[in-house]
């Protein structure tokens, strides 16, 4: 008996050893006042602990083992600590070296993050507050994703809420929405580039037509909806695409040459690199696409080019340089009316019309931290752009008569300035932080619209440029906008943050318009000029409130309010369009938006967010469905305000590392990620003087949006599946199902599967893609204008292979 005892005994004893715990504790050799946020993180054991006022930190209790410590204390060189943990509590002492030149704060909470294993943007970074918002990080380099062709569905796949349009195969513009708000070119959202804005104007004019090759990007930054006091007045919120950066060696070539379906062909090129003794960075790159849709009649090339330059002069003062250059040329298909989709989606009965944009960015930053608690910001940016759209605008459900094209010229020509300061207040052991400043912004727009050549060629010209048939105006845009916020850390778990915006707004148009009536026979009988010019001015002041609540070092309450406006778009005043007509007394947007969430994760199992939020506009801007004149009663879309409307729901996301459930060693080199991300949205129309109007639902908003995927990686073994489902919702507020011209109707509920593969072997990679695997077929939008009128067709199943290289 003894010995089976013994046997026993000999068996269960490494067992209990390993069961032992012990704590890891020690003390950093740096001032106090440095260790203001400092952390000491256990690398991949989910354990971290915050360095206290007097330099000291403790983890959490752990089972006996070797262990590697990662210290992150601002303006210190990231140290990096073996320790083996063999005792009770283990203690020890670690030297910090002070950095030779400054770090940016936002690196240094970008790698605590990474090492959490969480997807949000800290409370202050640099210049900015996100304390008490809703914020997600999105960081290119953790996905397997198509980033030839931008595909958003994989690159956005964890935002709650995100409504996304597919206009063309390569991405090249991106239309992307939040919480109900319409995709098209991601209007809604403040679109920016390295913290500029990116879009033709601002105020005026805010879409995108020029999208960042996501293989220049590091990480996109989201802000919702209380991003209205930072980054302008908008409902949206903020997306922020942030460009690489130059590498330690002074020089790194990276290649990526891609083939695919229907004759794609992108070939990406790259240099970067750290030269001047250290102090100067740069990255450069070239971006070129060509190919053509599932469809024909849609060829296109696009070049894409940039410059980040960064010079260090010395750890107070750094400066930035960058410039980027688009031009795309693409044909348009066309849309296509409910009939013909259903019969064959890949037809195209548009063969004459094309779309070309050049798009010029400069901008310069400069960055001054005089101390530790303050640090100042000057961002000056600029924008020179065309836009062209040539074709046939009549409804889809006539074809074309060969006649003379109509064509749309749009040029942009804009600068702004913002200025922020960041004052760091220190009381007892409790830091606040206090964050102002202010923005300049004149935007200078020329639209005109009026007959072309008949021919089927991209001849960009007018056939009469002194007196065009359509309209001709100029567009001028003011802004002085003054803020403020205010992180009030009332406990180490509990901070409220208040902010303001005043707003100063100036709007005017100068121009004309003509209206030309013709006979049966193609002959003019009237042919009037109505000259017209307006000025608005808006003085307002907006506020808001967030705050936050850490439940525990994992876990933390998120709540804000915020006030929004949007002023109406010169979109808005004039556009000949016999598929839409727009209200001359179209009123601007007020309203406000309110979150409220849980954010956290659970021993390195997973991490999740709930969010419960509600929009409210007054005088929502939006589409209804009108019936025009006799004798043809042709209906079109009435662009108007149609009346209030709310929109409230429920968004989650959750991702679990499924192999935390295995022994650690056996799995070591092997990672599984499950994600599941949904959204609830609820949108009505309220408070209607028109009873056809009151109780609809909004325009462009899905009910329900589910996205889940599984990622897997075993060495330098890279996959990941993805799947995208959204129901069907109505195109405008009439809620009409069907409609001859194809403008409005319901948009049916699609699912779309993306596969994505990748292996990297020293210099080389290889990656394979597969978009819309399960070759679905569906459509994300109805458009009154370019590239339909019509239904626009989503792509069918495409294939992509790309082969990298990386010198350095």
């Amino acid at each position: 008996m003894n010995r089976y005892i013994l046997h026993i005994l000999l068996i269960i004893a490494p067992l209990l050893a390993l069961a032992q715990l012990g704590v890891i504790s020690g003390q950093l050799n740096c001032q106090p006042s440095d260790c203001d946020g400092a952390y000491v993180i256990v690398e991949n054991q989910q354990n971290y602990s915050l360095v206290d006022s007097t330099c000291q930190f403790k983890l959490n209790p752990m089972p006996f083992g070797e262990y590697r410590l990662i210290v992150f204390v601002y303006g210190f060189k990231t140290l990096y600590h073996e320790v083996k943990l063999d005792s009770v509590e283990k203690k020890v002492e670690l030297e910090l070296i002070p950095l030779s030149e400054m770090i940016e704060a936002v690196v240094v909470q970008e790698e605590r993050l990474r090492a959490l294993g969480l997807t949000r943007l800290s409370g202050v970074q640099g210049t900015t507050v996100y304390e008490g918002k809703k914020t997600e990080l999105v960081e290119l380099k953790s996905l397997q994703a198509n980033l030839a062709v931008n595909n958003p569905r994989q690159v956005f796949g964890k935002l709650t809420g995100v409504h996304i349009w597919e206009s063309d195969a390569a991405g090249l513009q991106l239309g992307v929405g939040g919480r109900g708000l319409s995709p098209n070119r991601s209007a809604n959202f403040n679109t920016r580039q390295n913290g500029y804005d990116i879009s033709a104007d601002a105020l005026g004019y805010p879409e995108s037509y020029y999208s960042p090759p996501l293989e220049a990007i590091d990480r996109i930054e989201v802000l919702r909806g209380a991003a209205s006091l930072q980054y302008g007045t908008q409902f949206g919120g903020m997306v922020n695409f942030v460009s690489k950066e130059g590498g330690d060696k002074p020089i790194r070539w990276v290649s990526k040459q891609t083939l695919g379906s229907y004759g794609f062909w992108s070939s990406f090129n790259s240099a970067d690199g750290t030269i001047a003794k250290g102090k100067l960075k740069y990255y450069t790159y070239h971006s070129m696409k060509t190919g053509r849709s599932w469809r024909e009649n849609s060829q296109f090339e696009a070049h894409t080019a940039g410059l980040r330059m960064k010079y260090q002069f010395n750890p107070r003062w750094s400066s930035e340089l960058e410039y980027t250059y688009m031009n795309y040329l693409a044909q348009q298909p066309g849309g296509l009316t409910d009939a013909q989709f259903e019969s064959d989606a890949r037809v195209s009965l548009r063969n004459r019309n094309w779309f070309k944009v050049n798009w010029n960015l400069a901008a310069w930053n400069l960055n001054f931290r005089p101390d530790s608690q303050n640090q100042f910001n000057l961002r000056t940016f600029g924008l020179l752009a065309q836009r062209l759209a040539l074709g046939n605008l009549e409804r889809i459900n006539r074809m074309d008569s060969d006649g003379p094209r109509n064509l749309i010229d749009g040029q942009f020509l804009n600068i702004g300035q913002e200025f922020r300061w960041r004052h760091d207040i220190k009381q007892g052991n409790k830091t606040h932080t206090l964050v102002m400043g202010y923005r300049l912004y004149h935007g200078t727009s020329n639209a005109l619209q009026g007959d072309a050549n008949a021919e089927s060629g991209p001849d960009f010209y007018f056939l009469n440029p002194n007196n065009v048939e359509g309209s001709a105006y100029d567009f001028i845009n003011d802004n002085v906008a003054l803020f403020a916020e205010f992180v009030w850390r009332v406990s180490p778990r509990l901070s409220i943050t208040p902010g303001m915006r005043a707003e100063y707004i100036q709007t005017q148009s100068e121009g004309y318009y003509r209206q030309i009536i013709k006979d049966g026979a193609g002959n003019v009988v009237v042919d009037n000029r109505f000259d017209d010019e307006r000025f608005n001015k808006r003085n307002f002041v907006i506020a808001g409130l967030g705050t936050q609540y850490k439940l525990n070092s994992r876990n933390e309450l998120y709540a804000n309010v915020s006030q929004n406006y949007r002023a109406i778009n010169f979109t808005d005043m004039r556009v000949n369009n016999p598929n839409l007509r727009i209200d001359s007394n179209l009123r601007d947007e007020k309203g406000f938006t309110a979150d409220l969430g849980i954010r956290g994760e659970r021993k390195g199992f997973f991490i999740y967010e709930l969010t419960a939020f509600y929009l409210f506009y007054q005088g929502k801007i939006g589409q209804v469905l009108r019936q025009g004149n006799a004798p043809l009663y042709l209906d079109h879309r009435y662009r108007t305000n149609v009346s209030d409307a709310q929109n409230m729901g429920l968004e989650a996301m959750t991702e679990w590392n499924l192999l935390r459930y295995l022994p650690a060693k056996r799995w070591r080199k092997q990672d599984l990620n499950l994600f599941v991300n949904g959204s609830y949205i609820h949108a009505r129309y309220i408070n209607s003087e028109d009873a056809s109007i009151q109780g609809n639902e909004v325009e462009m908003v899905p009910t329900w949006m589910f996205r889940s995927g599984l990622r897997y990686r075993y060495g330098r073994f890279r996959f990941s599946a993805q799947g995208n489902y959204t129901s069907s919702h109505f195109s405008d507020a009439t809620n009409s199902i069907r409609t001859a011209s194809a403008v409005e109707g319901i948009i049916p509920s699609y699912f779309v599967m993306d596969l994505s593969m990748g292996y990297t072997h020293k210099i080389w990679s290889l990656d394979v893609n597969v978009n819309n695997l399960l070759n679905a077929r569906y459509f994300t939008r109805r458009a009154d204008s370019y590239p339909g009128p019509g239904i626009i067709p989503a792509e069918a199943r495409a294939i992509f292979v790309t082969l990298g290289i990386k010198l350095d």
